[in-house]
């Protein structure tokens, strides 16, 4: 089988990208080797005539939304056979389902008065059978892949107008005993909150129980694997009920405005849950003041082998969040204590480290996630002996149970990508029609995230309630609680914070420094501002989570974290809790702007230039298409074209927003955007000053009508600051 481009074609209100197949359909023996007697798949070419048959693909490249309705009934004539999955999967980002149910049943499926073009004229029986089959096609997708999109309590107004279209249309169908058992489903249950496995208000606990200060007994009385297990269980419960499109750039970034504080719940739980972990562990750490060192140094121990216990089970969520509690300014400053724990055992997190090594685009974990997301057991590979072979009699246990893992992921990772090809593709193109390539583009990371969540209906695991309980329980210690115990517990002139020079695992240089090979001269410590994110003083509430950093990897419920360090700040402080863990935030921004690795290769490709706002030549599923054009990226300049940063000034670093930039924009328009990003009125231009960061002492201050995109320092990170005029 061979493809051709077969260029564009424009139809009122839709464009179509076409590729010609051609394909083989025959192969038979020449006039001269039959009279030989020989057989067609026994000859050399040259005795050989073939047979080919060309068909034309049709995907829908920008169109209204009245096309894009209109071409799920035609997708699968026009060989766009993955069409209805993409549409289904990313349409809430230009129309609400009530729009489309509208579409679909009232003018497309109206059996007397359709004027869809196959059965414009519904002579006969026939035409009529062939609409009701493809409409019954596309209900039965929908009711497949997206049920949640028909939960609208307490009226259920979309289900409700489906149900009397079937009763009237197609009666006694098993479509219309499906909607009414759904119906009745949806009634029968209250409006489904995200089970708070990871909650710790005083409301989730029993009579009597209180929040608590970690019990440092109580948590070495589980087994490591135990805590594993049971921390598996709540993310497996938690990343099943994500619904895909909740995690869609267009809808996770509108998350921090005021009517959007309940958007996205099942994202929002999963990040709960991510925070609660690594909270747990700074809380285990320090949350008791008469632990001595070596008790200290156990308990981190114990976290280390329960984060190994995570990369066993293929719980990169867990296992990222404990590396990133461990490598938290308050634990990671305690040098006396990391002397104690065991270099075998030092080793062994190094290697859970580099995982998430930010090398790359995190190609590392990328590469690792879609090698094990179906493989039935994890791939366990360490250089060093000792750990080789406890990781592989683990894994053998697990074998010899006969129990296939799931896959748990970072979520942050996919909720990077989707906002990284939401600020890069425009929504629409000339014409005003829907941008349907950059859905496409989108549909390839939301595929993965499916593919993930099946993954999980493989795990077999029994919650212990009494973990669960004692996990509840824990109070979990604001940033300033955590920073003031630590420096109690290893007072700041005995404990000088070692000075990270690269982004390197914490662990190399701990091991240097346990070898006695390396000793660094740290500049003088000092203590952590409040943070101005929110949720420092312990609260959990959506205002705080919803502010916190655009691209947030978990876009926290509480405070925003940002990693330990980076080469350009080797003391930047680290604030607890979110999803972030260990890269800086130029490496965030950074996360899809280069590769995405999946099975269908790059959602980025540095390859080849594009002016912005052009739409991707790119198919899905079995439609081919071209090579990819460049998108613009975070931290560089191509086809005349960038991703930049704006902060509010006054507002910690960390949240910031994306901003698309071309090499026709001026100061004006680029504030104007920012403003509207950040919520903030955005006729309010005239007051504010638009700033570039070029480094902690310098700042590039850009004249009233300067073009940003010529104007700006190419050579260094592209922060910048948008503050009001004095």
């Amino acid at each position: 089988t061979t493809f051709q481009d077969g260029g564009e074609e424009v139809e009122d209100g839709a464009i179509y990208n076409v590729t010609l197949k051609k394909v083989q359909i025959q192969q038979a023996a020449n006039k001269g080797a039959r009279w030989l007697g020989g057989e067609g798949d026994q000859l050399p070419p040259e005795h050989t005539v073939r047979q080919y048959e060309t068909s034309k693909i049709r995907a829908i490249k920008a169109g209204t939304l009245e096309k894009l309705v209109e071409n799920l009934l035609t997708a699968f004539g026009d060989a766009d056979f993955s069409y209805i999955s993409i549409f289904l999967a990313t349409y809430r980002a230009f129309a609400s389902p009530r729009a489309v149910l509208e579409l679909l049943l009232d003018r497309f499926g109206n059996l007397e008065t359709s004027s869809h073009g196959e059965v414009a004229n519904l002579n006969s029986l026939e035409s009529e059978m062939v609409l009701r089959a493809e409409i019954a096609s596309v209900l039965r997708a929908w009711l497949d892949q997206c049920s949640e999109d028909f939960r609208e309590p307490p009226d259920y107004s979309c289900l409700l107008k489906l149900l009397g279209y079937l009763k009237n249309n197609m009666p006694n169908s098993d479509m219309e005993s499906r909607v009414q058992n759904l119906l009745k489903q949806f009634q029968n249950q209250e409006v489904e909150a995200v089970d708070g496995f990871c909650s710790t208000s005083s409301s989730d606990l029993a009579d009597g129980e209180e929040l608590e200060i970690n019990n440092p007994e109580e948590f070495s009385s589980f087994q490591d694997h135990v805590v594993a297990e049971q921390l598996t269980y709540m993310d497996v419960m938690l990343f099943k009920r994500v619904v895909p499109y909740h995690c869609l750039g267009s809808i996770w970034s509108q998350r921090d405005k005021k009517e959007n504080k309940n958007l996205a719940p099942t994202v929002r739980a999963t990040i709960t849950q991510f925070n609660a972990v690594t909270k747990c562990v700074i809380s285990t750490v320090l949350g008791t003041r008469e632990l001595k060192i070596q008790q200290r140094a156990k308990i981190i121990e114990k976290w280390i082998h329960v984060a190994h216990e995570c990369r066993i089970l293929k719980n990169f969520s867990s296992l990222r969040a404990i590396i990133s509690a461990l490598q938290s300014n308050s634990i990671y400053r305690l040098k006396t204590t990391w002397m104690c724990v065991s270099k075998d055992i030092l080793l062994m997190y190094e290697e859970l480290s580099e995982i998430f090594s930010d090398h790359d685009n995190y190609l590392t974990s990328r590469e690792l996630l879609m090698k094990e997301a179906t493989s039935k057991f994890a791939n366990l590979d360490s250089s060093e002996k000792e750990n080789q072979k406890k990781s592989q009699k683990r894994l053998q246990l697990q074998k010899n149970k006969g129990v296939m893992q799931g896959t748990v992921p970072y979520l942050g990772t996919f909720l990077t990508d989707l906002i990284m090809l939401d600020t890069a593709l425009q929504d629409y193109v000339e014409g005003g029609l829907i941008n349907f390539e950059k859905r496409r583009r989108e549909f390839e990371v939301i595929a993965q995230i499916k593919l993930l969540q099946s993954s999980c209906n493989s795990y077999c695991l029994i919650p212990d309630q009494k973990f669960i309980q004692w996990f509840r329980r824990q109070r979990h210690l604001t940033e300033e609680e955590s920073y003031k115990l630590s420096r109690e517990a290893e007072a700041a002139a005995d404990t000088n914070i070692l000075s990270p020079k690269s982004q390197k695992s914490m662990v190399k240089r701990i091991s240097t420094l346990f070898l006695g090979t390396d000793v660094f001269t740290p500049p003088k410590e000092q203590p952590p501002k409040s943070s101005p994110v929110g949720g420092s003083s312990g609260e959990s509430t959506d205002s705080a989570s919803v502010s916190s950093c655009e691209f947030n990897h978990s876009e926290t419920e509480d405070v925003c974290m940002t990693p330990i360090s980076s080469p350009e700040d080797p003391l930047k402080k680290v604030q607890l809790g979110p999803l972030h863990a260990a890269g800086s935030p130029k490496t965030l921004a950074q996360v899809s702007c280069k590769a995405l690795d999946c099975s269908k290769g790059s959602i980025f490709d540095p390859g080849s230039g594009s002016d912005s706002g052009s739409i991707p030549s790119r198919g899905s599923g079995s439609v081919p298409s071209s090579a990819p054009k460049v998108l613009p990226v975070y931290n560089r300049q191509s086809g005349g074209s960038c991703i930049i940063r704006v902060s509010m000034d006054g507002l910690h670093a960390s949240v910031y927003k994306s901003i698309l930039i071309t090499n026709q924009d001026r100061i004006p328009d680029v504030t104007q955007r920012a403003l509207l990003k950040h919520n903030l009125q955005p006729d309010a231009v005239e007051d504010y000053e638009l700033v570039q960061v070029i480094s902690e002492d310098k700042e590039l201050v850009f004249p009233r009508d300067a073009n940003v995109f010529y104007g700006m320092n190419s050579h260094v990170n592209f922060d910048f600051i948008l503050r009001k005029k004095a």
